[in-house]
């Protein structure tokens, strides 16, 4: 897994900024008020940062943001960041500022002076998450230098180190998703995503994985028709994190893990069609947010079930105009099988109601272009049958500032699926596409089963930076899931 760059909270020493090598930050107000750490960078800098925070250029910067001096007089640091921010910084607002420092100090070490903030941890846990680079497959100079820490100076480490430590797990869990996002479908195939995932047994999670023999049996035939083009083995994978009360009903997490998707027999466009291997992040985010449980030890019941298939046109491709039977029994005629995802998903959340009778069931997948035709790359497209178990995960969305809009659902929608010859087509036209995507799936969803359908195919991997990641993937989704574990699922 890529670097995570180790956090270390040290009692204040100021007197180590003199001497640090790489970067010094410090915390300064949006009025210009110095702390301790501020006015000795100052002596230091023989004024410098004085004579920065009463120029133009400081009244130009708003809270979160930041403004260095290279290779500061005084300092063995090679630049001074000093970043705005007020002391009533939100959650949100801190990880941002310190998200600004971690793309700053990028694999460098970086000493962030930061006192008795408020927001000590959150800015922490910003810079930690932006301090991200993929480099596996480069070589030479392009393959990155070791990625060094940070050291945070506070007043109070102990209790900083503490209160960080979930932070930590979810930061984890988020790079773990990025890295399977990023890799490339002939490095991460069906096999490798399975045993990556079967891994994780050395963090607590219990691990099956479902070969093809064991899907027929249990009749997902659904799945197994987006795999029968590939020579590589379509599998589930379902982990379990069992930290709550023996007996409580688990929340079912679902994902969409395609790891490459040519379209099949409707053939995509080769051009941009490299970018399906991130067809699998709906799986990806899966198994970073069990990742983060675990290595956090919730204390709740959540179950992640991820299928892994690969969808490639053969002699032995599913056809359009071919005729499936679900695993709960409905047909699917198969108009275009470029719409493979939820042909993946609807066997998963049917096995994952049977087997597991869950809480509640959230679902993910990059599953339509129209979803960011509509929602660009700001927000997922959320999906509900159930207002209050849809309002929590937007509450949690929001509190980790992950952008999540909810959109419609109807039977006019649902209309559009009607097919002449089987129970359902699998496609419902070009309008709305999301939303019949959507209205297909909850046919898979028992009547009484609070249920959220995440389509994240515009959040998952994006062409520039975000606030908490360079291009490509993002993570998304690791940190709502996470809190909406915690704020509604979490033994007290």
């Amino acid at each position: 897994m890529s670097a995570v760059a180790a956090i270390r909270f040290l009692d204040t020493d100021l007197d180590s900024m003199a001497t640090f090598e790489g970067r010094v930050a410090i915390l300064v107000s949006p009025d210009g008020k110095l702390g301790p750490a501020g006015r000795r960078a100052n002596r230091l800098t023989k004024g410098a940062v004085q004579r920065l925070l009463d120029s133009d250029a400081f009244d130009k910067l708003s809270s979160g943001k930041t403004v260095s001096l290279a290779w500061p007089t005084g300092m063995a640091a090679e630049a001074l960041d000093i970043l705005v921010l007020g002391r009533r910084a939100s959650a949100v607002e801190a990880r941002k500022a310190g998200a600004n420092l971690g793309k700053l100090k990028g694999r460098k070490p970086l000493q962030l002076m930061a006192g008795n903030h408020s927001k000590i941890t959150e800015i922490a846990f910003g810079a930690q998450l932006r301090a991200y680079a993929f480099t596996e497959h480069k070589t030479g100079s392009d393959a990155g230098d070791e990625m060094h820490g940070i050291e945070v100076h506070v007043t109070k480490p102990d209790e900083a180190e503490v209160a960080f430590a979930p932070l930590q797990a979810v930061a984890e869990g988020a790079f773990f998703t990025r890295d399977l996002t990023n890799e490339p479908a002939n490095v991460l195939t069906t096999t490798e995503f399975a045993n990556r995932l079967d891994a994780m047994r050395e963090i607590g999670l219990e691990v099956e994985v479902l070969e093809e023999d064991q899907l027929a049996e249990l009749g997902m035939r659904t799945l197994l028709s987006v795999g029968h083009g590939s020579d590589s083995p379509s599998k589930v994978v379902v982990m379990q994190w069992k930290g709550g009360a023996e007996g409580d009903a688990p929340l079912a997490l679902v994902g969409k893990g395609v790891v490459f998707d040519t379209g099949g027999i409707s053939l995509k466009p080769a051009g941009g069609m490299e970018d399906m291997t991130m067809d699998m992040g709906g799986a990806g985010v899966v198994a970073g947010t069990m990742r983060a449980l675990a290595l956090r030890k919730a204390k709740a019941n959540v179950v992640g079930l991820v299928g892994l298939v690969e969808n490639m046109p053969s002699a032995r491709a599913t056809r359009p105009g071919d005729v499936v039977k679900s695993m709960k029994g409905d047909t699917v005629e198969i108009i275009n099988t470029d719409a493979e995802g939820r042909l993946v998903l609807c066997d998963v959340l049917w096995y994952a109601q049977e087997r597991f009778e869950p809480a509640g069931i959230v679902d993910l997948a990059t599953l339509t272009g129209a979803i960011i035709v509509g929602l660009g790359n700001e927000n997922a497209g959320v999906f509900s049958n159930d207002d209050a178990f849809c309002g929590k995960f937007l509450k949690a969305a929001e509190a980790e500032g992950e952008g999540a809009w909810r959109m419609p659902l109807g039977q006019g929608y649902d209309d559009l699926l009607k097919s002449q010859i089987a129970d359902m087509k699998n496609v419902g036209g070009r309008a709305a596409g999301s939303v019949t995507a959507a209205q297909f799936l909850k046919r898979f969803i028992k009547d009484d089963m609070p249920w959220i359908h995440l389509d994240i195919a515009g959040v998952a991997s994006v062409k520039a930076d975000t606030a908490f990641a360079p291009k490509g993937a993002t993570g998304w989704g690791v940190a709502a899931l996470n809190r909406l574990v915690s704020d509604v699922y979490e033994a007290e």
